[in-house]
């Protein structure tokens, strides 16, 4: 693995700073400190500030265009966030019964502000959100578009849809998240949508609303969506001229952050991404959907874990930390890069560490020969841009009690999450 030198986590695109050299690392004005203390470790800390000053990015970059951002609600499902978007105005893309049931539960008067995406939606789950009468359903395949007629022609219900189509572009990113190529399991090919438009044209419960698209997830540069986009946009002129007029595109996620701390600019990168996808869709004047998720929360989250111990083995010097890989696994799953600060700084140099979780796997680590300033242990530790992909993914691996969430809105931090109980884990276990 390479070796990753820390650097400040005083950056434009975080909420964390030191008010000053002396000072413990805070989120907005709060101290993590203090909420660690309150709420214990491993602890999930969110700033509602950030979060909701990433969605205006979205809207102010778009303000010439009729849109709804629909946030990707899979990326951090806390029904204290949900609520906090909708109450923004946010829409919610969703890929499961479970996520409509969140939404319903945070905001039901957002159902109107739902799609709903997805490879494998059951017959229940169409049932339920054709109940909740959601915005629109992406259709991922032939076999799904037979399925949701079927569906709504038994609940008499007439249903807005997309065909969510594979352009067959390449995103650079991680393979387990690039989802616009051929060989991936999303989307129908882009050639076939205009015959599987046409091959509903008149049924009475069935209307083609949009057109979907969704090409892969932390995507940095704003070409692969335009590139997408300009695809989708000459198959709406198509179905045009064939009679069939799309109300809605929706663009799908994927915008990326910089996860190594540097200090780019996320507002000028909304406004790339914008510039983009107006390009691409130049003439179009139905309605712009988006599904940001990553962009929206990742940088609002630190996981604050403390060090349990400081071990020397041999060469190597490991710091074991109370969070674990069943907390935050995205560095086991993907060898994703998280920087790592400790909250309070001690004076002394820096040196190369492995940072590990107690869990019995090597895979349990956050960091790999990773440079660190002395820590001993007590000490805390955050885990920066962990606000998307953490809470979510996180298990109950070796019988492990899932973390607190604490949200922070101006100089109120306030617990959104009470932590698991061991009570909890065996409430739905027979012997």
């Amino acid at each position: 693995m390479p070796r990753h030198t820390i650097t400040s986590a005083v950056s434009p695109a975080r909420p964390f700073h030191r008010p000053d050299s002396h000072s413990s690392l805070h989120c907005g004005a709060i101290s993590l400190e203090v909420v660690a203390k309150k709420y214990g470790t491993p602890l999930y800390v969110y700033s509602a500030d950030q979060i909701v000053e990433r969605l205006q990015m979205f809207h102010s970059a778009l303000a010439g265009r009729d849109h709804l951002v629909c946030y990707a609600v899979k990326a951090n499902s806390s029904l204290a966030i949900l609520k906090l978007l909708a109450d923004h105005g946010a829409g919610f893309d969703i890929v499961s019964g479970g996520e409509l049931d969140r939404v319903l539960a945070a905001a039901p008067e957002a159902a109107n502000r739902v799609v709903f995406s997805g490879v494998g939606k059951t017959a229940a789950e169409i049932d339920q959100a054709l109940t909740a009468n959601i915005l629109e359903f992406n259709v991922e395949s032939e076999g799904e578009l037979e399925l949701l007629a079927a569906r709504a022609a038994k609940l008499k219900r007439k249903t807005r849809f997309a065909l969510r189509v594979n352009p067959d572009v390449f995103a650079e990113t991680h393979p387990y998240i690039s989802t616009g190529l051929r060989e991936h399991k999303f989307g129908i090919d882009i050639k076939r949508a205009a015959t599987l438009y046409a091959s509903v044209k008149g049924n009475r419960w069935l209307e083609p609303h949009g057109i979907s698209v969704h090409i892969g997830s932390q995507i940095r540069s704003a070409e692969p969506f335009g590139s997408a986009l300009e695809r989708v946009h000459k198959l709406v002129r198509q179905l045009r001229r064939d009679g069939i007029d799309l109300c809605s595109i929706d663009a799908g996620g994927g915008l990326g952050i910089d996860y190594h701390g540097g200090h780019s600019d996320p507002a000028a990168r909304v406004a790339g991404y914008a510039a983009a996808i107006n390009s691409a869709l130049n003439g179009f004047e139905g309605r712009l959907l988006l599904e940001p998720g990553r962009f929206l929360v990742a940088q609002a989250g630190a996981l604050v874990t403390r060090v349990l111990n400081v071990k020397q083995n041999g060469r190597k010097t490991f710091v074991i930390a109370d969070a674990a890989m069943n907390d935050l696994i995205r560095p086991a799953l993907y060898q994703a890069h998280h920087e790592i600060v400790p909250v309070r700084l001690r004076p002394g140099r820096a040196r190369t560490v492995d940072i590990v979780g107690p869990v019995c796997e090597s895979g349990d680590f956050f960091a790999r020969d990773r440079k660190l300033a002395p820590v001993e242990p007590g000490d805390l530790l955050a885990l920066l841009d962990a606000g998307a992909y953490g809470m979510a993914q996180a298990s109950n691996y070796n019988s492990r009690l899932r973390p607190a969430e604490v949200l922070v809105e101006g100089k109120r931090a306030r617990l959104i999450k009470r932590r698991e109980t061991m009570a909890d884990l065996l409430a739905t276990e027979i012997v």
